[in-house]
Protein backbone atom coordinates (compact mmCIF):
# COMPACT_ATOMS: atom_id res chain seq x y z
CA UNK A 1 0.00 0.00 0.00
CA UNK A 2 1.60 3.55 -0.94
CA UNK A 3 0.06 6.47 0.96
CA UNK A 4 0.28 9.69 -1.36
CA UNK A 5 0.32 12.93 0.62
CA UNK A 6 0.11 16.65 -0.84
CA UNK A 7 1.01 18.63 1.85
CA UNK A 8 -0.97 22.41 2.76
CA UNK A 9 -3.66 21.21 0.48
CA UNK A 10 -7.26 20.12 1.20
CA UNK A 11 -8.25 19.58 -2.39
CA UNK A 12 -6.81 19.12 -5.46
CA UNK A 13 -8.62 19.60 -8.54
CA UNK A 14 -9.43 16.23 -10.35
CA UNK A 15 -8.68 13.87 -7.72
CA UNK A 16 -11.58 12.23 -5.97
CA UNK A 17 -12.31 9.38 -3.67
CA UNK A 18 -12.16 6.20 -5.70
CA UNK A 19 -9.92 7.84 -8.76
CA UNK A 20 -7.06 6.26 -9.56
CA UNK A 21 -3.44 7.56 -10.34
CA UNK A 22 -0.12 7.32 -11.68
CA UNK A 23 2.28 9.30 -9.58
CA UNK A 24 5.96 10.02 -9.22
CA UNK A 25 8.18 11.15 -6.85
CA UNK A 26 10.38 9.84 -4.54
CA UNK A 27 8.87 7.12 -1.82
CA UNK A 28 9.59 7.31 1.70
CA UNK A 29 9.27 5.16 4.93
CA UNK A 30 7.50 6.53 7.87
CA UNK A 31 5.71 3.64 10.72
CA UNK A 32 6.35 1.43 8.41
CA UNK A 33 4.38 2.24 5.63
CA UNK A 34 5.26 3.71 1.92
CA UNK A 35 4.73 7.42 1.55
CA UNK A 36 5.27 9.68 -1.30
CA UNK A 37 5.16 13.23 -0.61
CA UNK A 38 3.72 16.06 -3.14
CA UNK A 39 4.02 13.93 -6.36
CA UNK A 40 3.29 14.54 -9.75
CA UNK A 41 0.67 12.68 -11.30
CA UNK A 42 -1.46 11.58 -14.04
CA UNK A 43 -5.40 10.86 -13.93
CA UNK A 44 -5.38 7.04 -15.39
CA UNK A 45 -8.07 8.11 -17.46
CA UNK A 46 -5.61 9.49 -19.85
CA UNK A 47 -3.78 6.56 -19.79
CA UNK A 48 -3.49 3.37 -21.97
CA UNK A 49 -3.52 -0.19 -21.01
CA UNK A 50 -3.15 -3.40 -22.16
CA UNK A 51 -5.31 -6.62 -21.74
CA UNK A 52 -4.34 -9.83 -23.19
CA UNK A 53 -7.74 -10.75 -24.97
CA UNK A 54 -8.26 -6.85 -26.15
CA UNK A 55 -4.32 -5.58 -26.40
CA UNK A 56 -3.97 -1.65 -25.92
CA UNK A 57 -7.26 -0.67 -24.59
CA UNK A 58 -8.27 2.93 -25.34
CA UNK A 59 -8.14 5.84 -22.43
CA UNK A 60 -11.11 5.45 -20.42
CA UNK A 61 -12.46 2.62 -21.84
CA UNK A 62 -13.89 -0.13 -19.03
CA UNK A 63 -16.37 -2.37 -21.13
CA UNK A 64 -15.31 -4.66 -24.21
CA UNK A 65 -17.87 -2.40 -26.75
CA UNK A 66 -15.57 1.04 -25.88
CA UNK A 67 -12.97 -0.89 -27.17
CA UNK A 68 -14.55 -2.15 -30.33
CA UNK A 69 -16.28 1.00 -30.76
CA UNK A 70 -12.60 2.67 -30.61
CA UNK A 71 -11.40 0.20 -33.19
CA UNK A 72 -13.91 0.46 -35.80
CA UNK A 73 -13.72 4.11 -35.77
CA UNK A 74 -10.23 4.09 -37.07
CA UNK A 75 -10.88 1.58 -39.78
CA UNK A 76 -13.68 4.27 -41.06
CA UNK A 77 -12.23 7.11 -44.07
CA UNK A 78 -14.14 9.44 -42.75
CA UNK A 79 -16.06 11.79 -45.13
CA UNK A 80 -13.09 12.54 -47.37
CA UNK A 81 -12.40 8.74 -47.74
CA UNK A 82 -16.13 8.49 -48.87
CA UNK A 83 -16.20 10.72 -50.97
CA UNK A 84 -13.03 9.42 -52.64
CA UNK A 85 -15.36 5.99 -53.39
CA UNK A 86 -17.57 7.39 -54.69
CA UNK A 87 -16.61 9.91 -56.94
CA UNK A 88 -15.14 7.87 -59.66
CA UNK A 89 -18.50 5.64 -59.99
CA UNK A 90 -20.42 8.99 -60.59
CA UNK A 91 -18.11 10.03 -63.41
CA UNK A 92 -18.05 6.63 -65.41
CA UNK A 93 -22.18 6.56 -65.11
CA UNK A 94 -22.38 10.59 -66.06
CA UNK A 95 -20.00 9.84 -68.77
CA UNK A 96 -20.81 6.87 -70.48
CA UNK A 97 -24.55 7.76 -70.34
CA UNK A 98 -23.38 11.21 -72.16
CA UNK A 99 -21.39 9.53 -74.71
CA UNK A 100 -22.66 5.52 -74.25
CA UNK A 101 -18.79 5.48 -74.77
CA UNK A 102 -16.58 2.70 -72.64
CA UNK A 103 -13.00 3.62 -72.73
CA UNK A 104 -13.59 7.44 -72.02
CA UNK A 105 -15.68 6.57 -69.52
CA UNK A 106 -13.31 4.39 -67.65
CA UNK A 107 -10.60 7.02 -68.32
CA UNK A 108 -12.80 9.86 -66.59
CA UNK A 109 -13.24 7.71 -63.92
CA UNK A 110 -9.06 6.96 -63.47
CA UNK A 111 -8.76 10.35 -63.46
CA UNK A 112 -10.97 11.35 -60.93
CA UNK A 113 -9.00 8.92 -58.86
CA UNK A 114 -5.76 9.98 -60.01
CA UNK A 115 -6.38 13.52 -59.15
CA UNK A 116 -7.87 12.69 -55.64
CA UNK A 117 -4.20 10.45 -54.96
CA UNK A 118 -2.69 13.84 -55.95
CA UNK A 119 -3.93 15.64 -53.69
CA UNK A 120 -3.47 13.10 -50.98
CA UNK A 121 -0.09 13.17 -51.45
CA UNK A 122 0.21 17.12 -51.69
CA UNK A 123 -1.35 17.25 -48.40
CA UNK A 124 0.72 14.09 -46.68
CA UNK A 125 -1.90 12.57 -45.80
CA UNK A 126 -2.26 8.60 -46.25
CA UNK A 127 -3.58 7.17 -49.56
CA UNK A 128 -5.09 4.54 -48.57
CA UNK A 129 -8.80 5.33 -49.06
CA UNK A 130 -7.41 6.69 -52.75
CA UNK A 131 -5.57 4.04 -53.67
CA UNK A 132 -8.17 1.26 -52.75
CA UNK A 133 -10.12 3.32 -55.31
CA UNK A 134 -7.78 3.13 -57.96
CA UNK A 135 -7.71 -0.56 -57.60
CA UNK A 136 -11.12 -0.73 -57.86
CA UNK A 137 -11.33 1.18 -60.55
CA UNK A 138 -8.53 -0.78 -62.56
CA UNK A 139 -10.46 -4.14 -61.60
CA UNK A 140 -13.52 -3.10 -63.12
CA UNK A 141 -11.70 -1.74 -66.60
CA UNK A 142 -10.17 -4.72 -66.47
CA UNK A 143 -13.75 -6.69 -66.25
CA UNK A 144 -15.66 -4.09 -68.76
CA UNK A 145 -12.92 -3.92 -71.31
CA UNK A 146 -12.85 -7.71 -72.12
CA UNK A 147 -16.56 -7.84 -72.50
CA UNK A 148 -17.18 -4.80 -74.15
CA UNK A 149 -20.75 -3.96 -71.95
CA UNK A 150 -20.43 -1.16 -69.43
CA UNK A 151 -22.80 -3.19 -67.01
CA UNK A 152 -19.46 -5.40 -66.35
CA UNK A 153 -17.64 -2.37 -64.28
CA UNK A 154 -20.38 -3.04 -61.83
CA UNK A 155 -19.28 -6.84 -61.66
CA UNK A 156 -16.02 -7.09 -59.54
CA UNK A 157 -17.96 -5.32 -56.40
CA UNK A 158 -21.02 -7.49 -57.01
CA UNK A 159 -18.97 -10.93 -56.74
CA UNK A 160 -17.28 -8.74 -54.06
CA UNK A 161 -20.19 -8.39 -52.48
CA UNK A 162 -20.94 -11.87 -52.94
CA UNK A 163 -17.49 -13.01 -51.42
CA UNK A 164 -17.76 -11.14 -48.30
CA UNK A 165 -21.43 -12.08 -47.77
CA UNK A 166 -20.28 -15.89 -47.72
CA UNK A 167 -16.99 -15.18 -46.28
CA UNK A 168 -19.17 -13.10 -42.66
CA UNK A 169 -21.85 -16.42 -42.71
CA UNK A 170 -18.57 -18.53 -42.49
CA UNK A 171 -16.35 -16.76 -40.01
CA UNK A 172 -19.28 -16.61 -37.40
CA UNK A 173 -20.55 -20.27 -38.18
CA UNK A 174 -16.94 -21.50 -37.07
CA UNK A 175 -16.84 -18.89 -34.18
CA UNK A 176 -14.20 -16.83 -35.60
CA UNK A 177 -15.95 -14.02 -36.08
CA UNK A 178 -14.56 -11.21 -38.72
CA UNK A 179 -15.01 -8.52 -36.83
CA UNK A 180 -12.90 -10.11 -33.96
CA UNK A 181 -9.65 -9.41 -36.31
CA UNK A 182 -9.65 -5.51 -36.01
CA UNK A 183 -9.11 -6.60 -32.34
CA UNK A 184 -5.90 -8.58 -33.37
CA UNK A 185 -4.70 -4.86 -34.96
CA UNK A 186 -4.34 -3.67 -31.48
CA UNK A 187 -3.07 -6.56 -30.13
CA UNK A 188 -0.06 -8.01 -32.87
CA UNK A 189 1.71 -10.01 -30.18
CA UNK A 190 -1.06 -12.04 -29.58
CA UNK A 191 -3.57 -11.27 -32.54
CA UNK A 192 -5.68 -14.78 -31.43
CA UNK A 193 -5.73 -13.65 -27.78
CA UNK A 194 -9.46 -12.21 -27.72
CA UNK A 195 -10.90 -15.63 -28.96
CA UNK A 196 -10.52 -16.61 -25.13
CA UNK A 197 -12.72 -13.98 -24.17
CA UNK A 198 -16.36 -15.10 -24.02
CA UNK A 199 -17.76 -11.71 -24.21
CA UNK A 200 -15.67 -10.75 -27.16
CA UNK A 201 -16.48 -13.71 -29.44
CA UNK A 202 -20.04 -12.89 -28.56
CA UNK A 203 -20.04 -9.16 -29.39
CA UNK A 204 -17.85 -9.68 -32.75
CA UNK A 205 -20.18 -12.50 -33.78
CA UNK A 206 -23.45 -9.93 -33.34
CA UNK A 207 -21.39 -7.05 -35.17
CA UNK A 208 -20.10 -9.49 -38.22
CA UNK A 209 -23.89 -10.53 -38.51
CA UNK A 210 -24.80 -6.96 -39.58
CA UNK A 211 -21.70 -6.74 -41.97
CA UNK A 212 -23.42 -9.53 -43.46
CA UNK A 213 -26.57 -8.26 -43.68
CA UNK A 214 -24.96 -5.05 -45.32
CA UNK A 215 -23.65 -7.34 -48.21
CA UNK A 216 -26.54 -9.34 -48.62
CA UNK A 217 -28.91 -6.07 -49.43
CA UNK A 218 -25.94 -4.90 -51.88
CA UNK A 219 -26.04 -8.02 -53.58
CA UNK A 220 -29.92 -8.44 -53.32
CA UNK A 221 -30.57 -5.15 -55.00
CA UNK A 222 -27.49 -4.98 -57.80
CA UNK A 223 -27.20 -8.53 -59.05
CA UNK A 224 -30.78 -8.21 -60.73
CA UNK A 225 -29.86 -5.22 -62.12
CA UNK A 226 -27.13 -6.49 -63.50
CA UNK A 227 -28.85 -8.77 -65.20
CA UNK A 228 -31.08 -6.31 -66.76
CA UNK A 229 -28.40 -4.55 -68.28
CA UNK A 230 -29.31 -1.44 -65.84
CA UNK A 231 -26.02 0.79 -66.26
CA UNK A 232 -27.51 3.87 -64.81
CA UNK A 233 -29.66 2.71 -61.84
CA UNK A 234 -26.53 0.28 -61.26
CA UNK A 235 -24.71 3.10 -60.78
CA UNK A 236 -26.75 4.66 -58.25
CA UNK A 237 -27.19 1.84 -56.45
CA UNK A 238 -23.54 1.57 -55.99
CA UNK A 239 -23.45 5.19 -54.48
CA UNK A 240 -26.73 4.43 -52.00
CA UNK A 241 -25.40 0.67 -50.97
CA UNK A 242 -21.50 2.12 -50.80
CA UNK A 243 -20.97 4.63 -47.80
CA UNK A 244 -24.87 5.54 -46.90
CA UNK A 245 -25.47 1.73 -46.31
CA UNK A 246 -22.13 1.62 -44.49
CA UNK A 247 -23.43 4.42 -42.08
CA UNK A 248 -27.01 2.69 -41.66
CA UNK A 249 -24.38 -0.91 -40.59
CA UNK A 250 -22.06 1.41 -38.27
CA UNK A 251 -25.12 3.23 -36.87
CA UNK A 252 -26.86 -0.49 -36.02
CA UNK A 253 -23.23 -1.73 -34.81
CA UNK A 254 -22.83 1.59 -33.02
CA UNK A 255 -26.66 1.04 -31.29
CA UNK A 256 -25.16 -2.67 -29.83
CA UNK A 257 -22.22 -1.01 -28.60
CA UNK A 258 -24.00 1.60 -26.86
CA UNK A 259 -26.09 -0.73 -25.15
CA UNK A 260 -23.98 -3.34 -24.18
CA UNK A 261 -22.04 -3.66 -20.68
CA UNK A 262 -19.36 -6.40 -21.73
CA UNK A 263 -17.20 -6.23 -18.42
CA UNK A 264 -13.41 -6.12 -19.80
CA UNK A 265 -12.11 -8.88 -17.58
CA UNK A 266 -14.81 -11.00 -18.46
CA UNK A 267 -14.04 -14.88 -18.38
Amino acid sequence: MLKVVWLGRRQIQGIQAGAKLRVRGRVAQRDGKSIVFNPSYEPAERLRVSLPALGEVPAGATTVEQVVRARLSESVGGLRGSVEAALPTVAFVVWWTVTKNLRPSLLVAGAVVVVALLLRLAQRQTPRFALSSLFAVAIAAVFALRSGRAEDVFLPGILYACGLLVLTLLTVAIRWPLVGFLLAAGNPEEPFAWRGHAGVRHLCSRLTLVLCGMYLVRVAVMLPLYLADQVGWLGVAKIALGWPLYAVAVAVMGAVLLTGRTPLDAD
